[in-house]
Parts: structure tokens; C-alpha cells; sequence
């Protein structure tokens, strides 16, 4: 398969966050050369282990050349410029100025290079006042809002899966030093970009200022103690064979569940129509679907729950996951080597293009692995030539590029808004029978602070697919399109008569990208898109839960994955777009949003596949890490993360806690010693903890290097620190708000592409005349006729719509 990054070079010297950017970078085809320092990179060792081999080294660096260099010495400092010299994209994560206090820094690489663009991941980024402080992914739940509505009520919060974090950290990091390439190839400027993995997770995880479903609970300023009560959003049943989740969203679905029950007279009120009447009964409603599901099992309820409009879903653990029909069908795992003598069954990449998975050739490397083939071959000497500049400097990376946009709820608003913030003219499709979920707003009349915030800087065209004539309008409009982009169920272009093949047929330019929850291969193909279905599916919700004995799970005040598959598809796109340049020729994109969720908990399913039974919900304890967890701190309601990751942190804990006597103690002398004495270790971290504020214990404990951080309901982190001295939050207007609206100012910092413009969004059809008029050129006797007809939907204040009114 020809992949479109085949031409692009990335140095990668990533130890930590970042790494599963560039390998998704090399999934997409670009070479990375990893650099690692005498000795190895410290991912090598990090848990879980199997056979000796790091689990998550070995998925987040497969299918990259691997050579050392010692930048403590000239001729490693200088075997890093050479490299430099050649490479596209520099991926970094060393402390901030790390590199630079050795001569090797972004910038000193750059003169080397003007045309390389050099990105920087870091915990908090270059500047501000946690610039220096320590993270890991259970730091990053804490502090940016996430785990304040995990958990819950009246329990202590519960800290999410691993691996999320990391791997969204890596998603975001892919697409920005994309699009600072993208940038170069038509300005002939490279850059440098700052990226911190808190804002990222702040702003791109799931974000509680930005387009949200559940997670819009974390908004209000007096945001209550505790966590939110969200269990019966999308309620789990037990039933023959273990657990099923079900999501009655719709009025229509409510009332086919409501005939199922056989019409109980006590639910027949309309008033149960609504969401909220069901939630407020749900200690009388699950009682009586309990008993319903009992004696069926999960295959079953799936079934008849299709048969009937029901969406169901069952509950897999990740031994389960392995092992589906589906996943096994839809290619979304392959069976391979990923060490020297070691095969496993690992996922196999994000993303397909042109019907082929984009993702894992070969194992990870060993260490120096390639310096002969890297630094010993003249053929790395060529580097393709960047074209001639057609844009200045300073411009935004898509302008001149169309998009026609059809995606739908928080993956199509998080999808599209990637394309518009920077520049192209995105056209969101509408159509007024069928409005987006996100126009659905309580406040009749005003506008839904989702469709603000996500579809801002779009234009909207109102224009019924369900029409020959809107299809044809359609096609005109794909004719001078770059983009197309959709997430329907599979096949529902195809059926419309705008598959890929027919509009390449029209625009061999044309990228369409295609997304739904479980793709389109499979026995799942056809099954109902929810976020809380595919989480059940994928694993996800079997590992957020206090243990593999709680009924109840956790994962119910968040939309996860929309918001990284909509960035994950991004990032594909606009490798695409890369890869078009060269060639002239569009593409077909698929992302199953099941995918994402079972590569971002890839070092779980790789670890039970090749130890059977070793994985379970760990709760709030790290199983690699002691002391680890969530604390109680003093107050109603407040909580601290610690994780202690090594010996070194040990120590200075216990000069933090003036136990130094601690240090000795055999008990707790190495890790392994630690977490097998972890509730003697982890109750004196407790007692220290609960005589401060969160915020003192996080300050006191970061001063000393020991990763720490507070639990932050999301209006605080408006006023925090460290994302107040990164601007990270502007506000955002619309003359239909009651008020302004926090937003995030950029998720990456670069040097040269500006920050997000902040047009309003607009009304439904609200430029439908303008479109037709300027891109497709209809006269206004055309448009006339079409809207008469009701195939284009502008606003009702059309002249067209009240001269037929008038009965003109």
C-alpha cells in the first residue's frame, strides 16, 4: 500500500509523552528515525512487562528505525544535527531546556534547517509557573477537570484507564506537527510548537468548555460536591451472561422499550417520553428491564434490540475483546512479532485508507538497531525538494481549501472545527427534517452552547439529501470540493449516490472520510453509533469501574472517544492532503470510532492476551506505582493525586514528609518492595495528605519533584495558574448566547500560524443563497425554485419562502 506520509521524515527524540505521536506518524508512512540516549529510553522498561519486553514501548515504537546518540559528547551532538540537517518534523519531549543547554535545541536545530519543523511535548509546555513540574496520565485526570465527574456518588473519584492520556496526548501532537508541515510546504518556512500535554487534555480529552454531551454537568459554577450521579445516563443490566448497556436517547426508542415492558400503566404518562422523567425513575424503572433481561443473553438483548430500534450494547472485558467475531473481522487486531521471539495480538492501527489499515508493519526497535543503515547510507542523503511558497507566513494553513461537511453530534462538530479554525471554508450540509443533535437546545429559541462552540467559523448550507435535485446541488458543489466529510452509518453515501468512487468519478481531487462507531466490515457493521455503547464494547467500561466486581461503571459524564476519533480522522485527512500534493489524487478515509478506544487501550489487551487473566479494573490504584492513587485532603469533597514511579521519588517524598527514617525501611526500599507492602506505604502518604488543602499538598510535593496533582472541578481551571499564564482561555460570542462563553485559545502553540478566529456559528441554512450563488453560480430564479420545492432550507426570512407565503 502506497501510504501518504511515504516521503516525510521524522526525527524522533521522544521518552514519554509523544511517542505514540510519531508512531502514528510512521502508521501513516512517514520515516522515523527514534534517537536514544546510551543506556535506552526509559519507556523501555515501563509497565506492563511480558517476557522481559515493555508492552508499551514495543506498540508505541513499531514501525521506526532505531539509533543512539550521546548528547553529552560532540560526536552524538553532532550525529543529531546530521540527522537535522535531513529530517521534515523533530518530535521532542525532553525536559524544557534540555536540548538547547546542550546546543541542540529547537531553535539551534532550525538554523541548521529553516525548513524543519520542531515540536516540543512536554507535561505543561516551555513557560509558566508548572513549567518544571512532573506528570503522568493520573496528574493530568486530576488537574484538568476530568476525574472531578468520575466516580461515584459519596465514593472517592475514580481515576479513568491508563493509556488514554497518553495516547491523546500523541493524537494531537501528530496533527500539529502536520499542520505546521503542511504550513511549510506552502510558505518554504518551518517552526517550532510548544505543545503541553494538560492543555491538550483540558481542551481535547473532553472537554468541559467545548463541544460536550454529559460533561456539560461540570459547567455551572456552584458545580456541587461529589461526583455527579450519572450511572443511569446509560445504565448497565445484568442479565444470563454477564452485563448489557443500553442508551434510550430518542422518544422513539423510549417507547419501543416502553412495549417491550409490556406497557407497564405506571410508565405510560407521555411525560416519560423525556429523558430527565426516566432518569428521576430509574429506582422504579431498572427494576423492571432487570427482571426483563434477566434469562437473555447479551447476543440476544443485542438482537432483539436491533429488531426493535433499541440501541444495546454488551459489556466486554478486555479477555473479551480479544476474542470478538467482529474485531477479528474487521481487521482491527493483527497477530505478530513484537519483540525478538515474541508474538502477540496488538491492535493494528487508527485508520484505513483506500480500503487498506494504515498501521503496524514491523516490530519496534532494538536499541541502536539502524545506526548502520541511518547514519552508514548515502541513499538518506536526497530529501524531497519543498515546492515553490504560494502563501506568506502568518497565513492560516488551509485557506483556499472547501469542505463539505455532513458530520453529525460531537465527532462531526470536533472533526470539522479542526478544518475550519485553520482557515478552509468549511460548509456544513443541513437539513431541517433531520437537524443535528447538537441544535437540540433546552432553551427554545436560543442556541445550544455545543453548536457555538463546534460549529464556529462554518458557513451553512440548508439542503435536502433526500432529494434528486439536492443531490445533484450537492455534486456541483463536490465538483469544486477538496474534502468531504461524514459520519453516518456505513454505507448511507453509498446509498445517496455520493460514494467515494462517484464523486472521484466527478473530482479525482477528493478526499472523503468516512466514520462510524464499528466500521464497515464486520458482523457490528450496521449496529447504532453511541459513544457509551462503543465503550462497552471496546473495554473501556469494564476497566472504569472501583473493580471487576462493581455493577457499577463510571463512564458515564463523558462522551469519550468522539472528541480523539474526530481528531484521529483529522490528523488521516490531513495526512492525505500531504500526500495529494505529490500525487493530485484524493483518497478514501475510514475510522471506526472502536478502533481508536481499542488502540488507546493497547497495553492492557496486548498484556492479557499474552498473560490471560492478569488484567482487571485496577480502581484508583496504579498496580506498577506505590504510593499511588487519590487521596483525601482537608475539606468537603477534596482530593490529591500522588504517583511515586521510582526510588528516586521515594526519597524525596520522604524528605517531603519528614520520614527519612522511611528511607531505610526494607519494607519499602525498592518498588517491588512498595507495592507489596502498598497500604502500610500508601496510609502514611494519607495521613500526611489529609491535614492539607489539595493545593498546598500538590505545590509542597511538586516543589521536591514528586508528581502530584489536585482534583479541579472544571470552573476552576478558568482561574489556574498555570493555564491563566498560557492564555489558554478567550471567550467566545454569538448574539443568540445568554452569555459569553469560555473557549480555548489554541490547544498547540506555534510560532507562525495564528491562533483560532472566532466567527459565530451560524444559523441553519443561514448562507444557503451565498453558496449557491458564489461557489456553484445558481441565479436567483434557480434558487428560488429549489427552495419553493423545499430542496434548499435557507432561514424562514427568505424571500423566496415569503413570497410563496404571500401566495406570490
Amino acid at each position: 500500500m502506497a501510504l501518504p506520509l511515504q516521503n516525510v521524515r521524522v526525527l524522533d527524540l521522544t521518552d514519554g509523552f509523544g511517542d505514540t505521536a510519531t508512531r502514528f506518524l510512521a502508521d501513516l508512512g512517514a520515516e522515523v528515525v527514534r534517537v536514544e540516549l546510551p543506556g535506552g529510553s526509559a519507556t523501555r522498561s515501563a509497565e506492563p512487562i511480558r517476557g522481559g519486553v515493555s508492552i508499551p514501548f514495543a506498540l508505541r515504537n513499531a514501525n521506526k528505525l532505531g539509533v543512539t546518540a550521546d548528547l553529552e559528547v560532540d560526536e552524538g551532538r553532532d550525529r543529531l544535527r546530521e540527522l537535522a540537517r535531513q529530517a521534515d518534523i523533530l518530535i521532542e519531549s525532553m525536559p524544557p531546556g534540555y536540548l538547547a543547554s546542550r546546543g541542540v535545541g529547537p531553535a539551534d536545530l532550525r538554523r541548521i534547517n529553516p525548513e524543519l519543523v520542531a515540536v516540543s511535548v512536554t507535561p505543561f509546555g516551555q513557560d509558566g509557573p508548572y513549567r518544571d513540574w512532573a506528570a503522568s496520565e493520573q496528574i493530568l485526570y486530576a488537574l484538568s477537570g476530568v476525574l472531578s465527574r468520575s466516580g461515584e456518588p459519596g465514593e472517592a473519584p475514580l481515576l479513568p484507564p491508563n493509556g488514554l492520556v497518553d495516547e491523546s496526548v500523541g493524537v494531537h501532537t501528530a496533527w500539529s506537527a502536520l499542520l505546521a508541515y503542511y504550513d511549510r510546504l506552502h510558505t518554504g518556512q518551518g517552526q517550532t510548537v510548544d505543545i503541553s500535554a494538560f492543555e491538550v487534555i483540558v481542551h481535547g480529552f473532553d472537554p468541559g468548555f467545548g463541544v460536550q454531551g454529559s460533561a456539560a454537568a461540570g459547567r455551572s459554577e456552584d458545580f456541587p460536591r461529589g461526583r455527579p450521579d450519572a450511572a443511569n445516563f446509560y445504565p448497565v443490566y445484568r442479565c444470563a451472561d454477564g452485563q448489557v448497556r443500553i442508551c434510550l436517547l430518542a422518544r422513539r426508542q423510549w417507547r419501543a422499550m416502553f412495549e417491550w415492558l409490556g406497557e407497564p400503566e405506571e410508565f405510560a404518562d407521555p411525560k416519560y417520553d423525556t429523558i430527565p422523567a426516566r432518569f428521576a425513575a430509574s429506582d422504579r424503572l431498572n427494576p423492571l428491564i432487570d427482571a426483563l433481561f434477566a434469562d437473555y443473553t447479551r447476543d440476544q438483548l443485542v438482537a432483539e434490540g436491533a429488531a426493535r430500534g433499541i440501541p444495546i450494547g454488551g459489556l466486554n472485558t478486555v479477555s473479551e475483546v480479544l476474542e470478538t467475531d467482529h474485531f477479528e473481522a474487521s481487521g482491527t487486531f493483527v497477530d505478530t512479532e513484537i519483540a525478538p521471539g515474541i508474538e502477540a495480538r496488538i491492535p493494528s492501527g487508527y485508520a484505513k485508507i483506500n480500503g487498506e489499515r494504515a498501521g503496524f508493519r514491523f516490530r519496534a526497535p532494538r536499541l541502536g538497531e539502524h545506526d548502520d543503515v541511518v547514519f552508514g547510507s548515502a541513499e538518506r542523503e536526497a530529501r524531497p525538494q519543498t515546492p515553490a511558497p504560494t502563501r506568506a507566513v502568518g497565513s492560516r494553513p488551509f485557506e483556499g481549501l472547501r469542505v463539505l461537511d455532513l458530520g453529525v453530534v460531537v465527532f462531526g462538530a470536533e472533526l470539522g472545527r479542526q478544518f475550519a479554525d485553520n482557515g478552509a471554508d468549511v460548509i456544513k450540509i443541513e437539513n431541517s427534517d433531520f437537524p443535528d443533535g447538537l441544535r437540540q437546545s433546552r432553551r427554545k429559541g436560543a442556541l445550544a452552547a455545543s453548536v457555538a462552540w463546534g460549529h464556529r467559523n462554518r458557513r451553512s448550507l440548508g439542503l435536502n439529501l433526500r432529494s434528486a435535485e439536492g443531490i445533484a446541488v450537492f455534486k456541483k458543489l463536490a465538483a469544486q470540493a477538496d474534502i468531504v466529510l461524514a459520519n453516518f452509518k456505513p454505507g448511507t453515501l453509498a446509498s445517496m449516490g455520493l460514494s467515494y468512487e462517484e464523486l472521484k468519478a466527478i473530482n479525482p481531487r477528493i478526499v472523503v472520510s468516512e466514520s462510524s462507531a464499528f466500521g464497515s466490515v464486520g458482523p457490528w457493521n450496521t449496529r447504532l453509533g453511541y459513544g457509551p455503547l462503543v465503550r462497552a464494547a471496546c473495554g473501556v467500561s469494564a476497566l472504569w469501574r472501583y473493580s471487576d466486581d462493581s455493577d457499577g461503571l463510571c463512564d458515564g459524564s463523558t462522551v469519550y472517544p468522539d472528541h480523539i476519533a474526530g481528531q484521529v480522522t483529522a490528523v488521516t485527512v490531513l495526512a492525505v492532503l500531504i500526500d495529494r500534493l505529490r500525487t493530485g489524487q484524493g483518497a478514501a478515509i475510514e475510522v471506526a470510532q472502536a478502533d481508536t478506544a481499542i488502540v488507546q487501550l493497547g497495553n492492557q489487551l496486548v498484556a492479557e492476551h499474552l498473560e490471560p487473566g492478569s488484567i482487571s479494573a485496577p480502581g484508583n490504584s496504579d498496580p506498577y506505582a506505590a504510593p499511588s492513587g487519590v487521596f483525601a485532603c482537608a475539606g468537603d469533597d477534596e482530593w490529591c493525586v500522588v504517583s511515586v514511579r521510582d526510588d528516586t521519588e521515594w526519597l524525596r517524598l520522604c524528605e517531603v514528609l519528614g520520614r527519612t527514617d522511611l528511607a531505610g525501611d526494607p519494607r519499602f526500599a525498592s518498588a517491588e518492595a512498595r507495592l507489596a507492602n502498598r497500604a502500610e506505604v500508601d496510609a502514611v502518604l494519607a495521613e500526611w495528605l489529609a491535614h492539607r488543602s489539595p493545593t498546598e499538598a500538590m505545590e509542597t510535593l511538586q516543589s521536591a519533584g514528586v508528581p502530584a496533582g489536585a482534583m479541579v472541578r472544571l470552573p476552576e481551571l478558568l482561574t489556574n495558574p498555570q493555564l491563566v499564564a498560557r492564555e489558554a482561555y478567550t471567550e467566545l460570542e454569538h448574539e443568540l448566547l445568554p452569555s459569553r462563553l469560555p473557549t480555548a485559545t489554541r490547544v498547540a502553540r506555534f510560532d507562525t500560524i495564528p491562533d483560532w478566529p472566532l466567527r459565530p456559528a451560524p444559523l441553519p441554512g443561514q448562507q444557503t443563497r451565498e453558496i449557491c450563488e458564489t461557489v456553484i453560480g445558481l441565479d436567483e430564479a434557480e434558487i428560488d425554485a429549489l427552495v419553493r420545492d423545499g430542496v434548499l432550507q435557507p432561514p424562514a426570512d427568505d424571500p423566496a419562502l415569503s413570497s410563496a407565503a404571500a401566495g406570490v
